[in-house]
């Protein structure tokens, strides 16, 4: 990777305060899928082997399977009314990565910025969208 690459990728995830769905447990859920996709993109900048890459990986998806199913079990007690669309979003995500974490093990490709870049994208949009959508109706019916 060149220098100019590696120090785009630097900082590539940043929890800010904009992504906040002022649900605590979630907020903190939220900062810690940051802090292991910033340590993946950290090992991978710094040239980390193939076996650490799949590890970091590998945590990040489980995390993210444990997060989505907490938000997922808030949204269903309240009756949130696009639970379906949520969900379905969280399994998309979740295909897509076991996808690309199988073919990476299996050697048929790599962990490149692109795979980062949307992986940052997609923390962003969706906390920044999606989860923002169901956050007032969770605040209101206090299920937090």
């Amino acid at each position: 990777m060149s220098p100019a690459a590696s120090a785009d990728v630097m900082l590539m995830f940043e929890w800010k305060p904009i992504y906040s769905v002022q649900i605590r447990e979630i907020d903190a859920e939220h900062q810690n899928l940051f802090r292991v996709a910033e340590e993946l993109c950290s090992a991978m900048s710094t040239g980390k082997g193939k076996v650490v890459l799949a590890r970091i990986l590998d945590r990040l998806l489980q995390y993210t399977r444990v997060h989505f199913a907490h938000e997922e079990r808030l949204m269903a007690a309240s009756g949130y009314p696009d639970f379906a669309s949520h969900k379905a979003e969280h399994e998309a995500l979740t295909r897509r990565v076991e996808t690309f974490l199988s073919e990476f093990r299996a050697g048929r490709t790599a962990l490149t910025v692109e795979l980062l870049q949307f992986l940052k994208a997609w923390l962003e949009h969706h906390i920044a969208g999606s989860d923002q959508k169901y956050a007032p109706y969770l605040n209101g019916r206090a299920v937090a």
